[in-house]
């Protein structure tokens, strides 16, 4: 009994263990898709002020 419920601990923890790490995923690729743009928007402010 104990053991199964170690290894219902251990899935719970690797499940969020891979949704951190897709979101983390979905994260850095808006950034690299949207670094220039957010990049230029920066500048323009910056140069504006």
């Amino acid at each position: 009994m104990l053991s199964l419920l170690n290894r219902e601990e251990g899935q719970g923890l690797v499940e969020y263990g891979l949704i951190i790490f897709l979101v983390a995923i979905v994260i850095i690729a808006i950034l690299v898709l949207l670094g220039p743009q957010i990049g230029s928007i920066f500048s323009q402010v910056t140069g504006s002020i």
